[in-house]
């Protein structure tokens, strides 16, 4: 996309706005399927939690993709979307059995994590197979916020506990047609994701009806400009070298499952606002825009930096500015970033605004969630209509007291 296009955008359907370019996503997808084009059967599976509108969801239908759910709502957007149940894997944590059986009655894949929840279902429905998560305990991704295949991680079954889930299948007679794990985001060393799955690949063979290996995902995107990244084509030569050595060894062909979201996604996201007020202090120039956490969260959750440009004004001098919001607490996109000169109205883009982002947005100070917007073949769609006063009261029951 090119700035007059986003700057078009803004004008036509206002801000704050999303805007996701399709291209970029369907380049993305093709990256990764090219990196493992020597593995005999690939199957990648789309993290909904990263980006969920249903129109996104269809797109990546088209591209081939199947969807990794963690709720037995994004399992029903994905049915909503097209997909077919058996395109669907539910990765869930932390739920309670009630919800597993209602998405098993489905007919998607399920991927368990708990020893407990894995020995009540097998007990009840050893009929049907399941998935289970290992956490291979490998400290990966940027922080221990974006880190979930370590020691302390409350995902996955730990690998220590491997003759548990043995037994468990035992008793129960279930069938365990999947194993599954993912340690991270932001993973940059391709040495700590190979060894993680070293352990995956000494698992499995434990299993002996084995159809598929979900080795997650995590892979690091850049952020700005010169940034490091995954290189996800050395990855792809590597592990598509071991894999199909641990197939040959385990005695049959099965699948290698991937389940990206943000490296698909996150790049073909743009957030425009708008500018407020300029306000100078005696040791800050504020550039106040008309959005804050409500609607990205994601540098005040995490620490996340995401580049803003103003579109307004490309070719101006740089200057040192703070990015702020207007929520009424400490909102602060970015510290003292050198950006081309702002005035009030000029419309700022924050980039990388893909994954993550509309997903954590809520209504913090009675403010409505923006709209969302598809770019594909040159043209803009709406996908999601910017929310009014009656969204926010729909739901609210008046009393009288």
């Amino acid at each position: 996309m090119q700035n007059t296009d986003l700057l078009a955008i803004a004008n036509t359907y206002g801000c704050p706005v999303y805007v996701y370019d399709a291209h970029k996503i369907e380049s993305q997808y093709k990256r990764l399927t090219s990196a493992f084009k020597n593995v005999n059967s690939l199957k990648i599976n789309y993290a909904v939690k990263a980006l969920s509108n249903i129109s996104v969801l269809k797109f990546l239908k088209e591209l081939g993709s199947g969807i990794d759910t963690v709720s037995i709502q994004e399992v029903k957007l994905g049915l909503t979307a097209g997909y077919d149940p058996k395109d669907i894997i539910y990765t869930p944590n932390g739920v309670a059995l009630d919800e597993i059986e209602k998405v098993a009655k489905l007919g998607v894949q399920i991927n368990i994590d708990n020893l407990s929840i894995l020995e009540q279902f097998g007990t009840n429905h050893p009929e049907i197979p399941v998935c289970i998560r290992i956490n291979p305990h490998v400290m990966a991704g940027g922080n221990t916020n974006i880190s979930v295949g370590h020691i302390d991680s409350k995902f996955g079954i730990s690998i220590h506990q491997i003759p548990h889930i043995l037994r468990i299948v035992e008793n129960t007679g279930m069938t365990i047609n999947g194993i599954h794990m993912h340690t991270g985001s932001d993973i940059l060393d391709i040495d700590v994701f190979l060894y993680a799955s070293e352990i995956l690949f000494e698992t499995a063979h434990n299993f002996k009806d084995l159809k598929f290996m979900d080795f997650g995902s995590g892979f690091k995107v850049p952020y700005n400009e010169g940034d490091i990244e995954t290189d996800i084509e050395e990855f792809g030569e590597r592990l598509s070298l071991r894999f199909k050595e641990f197939c040959s060894k385990y005695g049959k062909e099965v699948t290698l499952a991937f389940e990206p979201g943000k490296f698909l996604v996150s790049e073909a996201g743009y957030f425009l606002t708008t500018v407020n007020a300029i306000k100078q202090t005696t040791s800050t120039v504020f550039a106040q825009v008309d959005s804050g956490f409500n609607h990205l969260i994601r540098p005040m959750l995490y620490g996340s930096q995401h580049t803003i440009v103003n579109l307004s004004n490309p070719e101006g001098k740089e200057r040192f500015y703070s990015v702020v919001g207007y929520i009424c607490e400490t909102d602060t996109f970015a510290n003292n970033r050198r950006i081309k000169e702002i005035t009030e109205g000029d419309i700022l883009a924050f980039k990388n605004a893909g994954a993550y982002c509309y997903m954590m947005a809520s209504n913090y100070n009675s403010r409505y969630r923006p709209a969302e917007i598809l770019w594909y073949n040159n043209k803009a769609h709406l996908i999601r209509e910017r929310e009014n006063f009656d969204d926010l009261i729909k739901h609210q029951i008046i009393v009288d007291l």
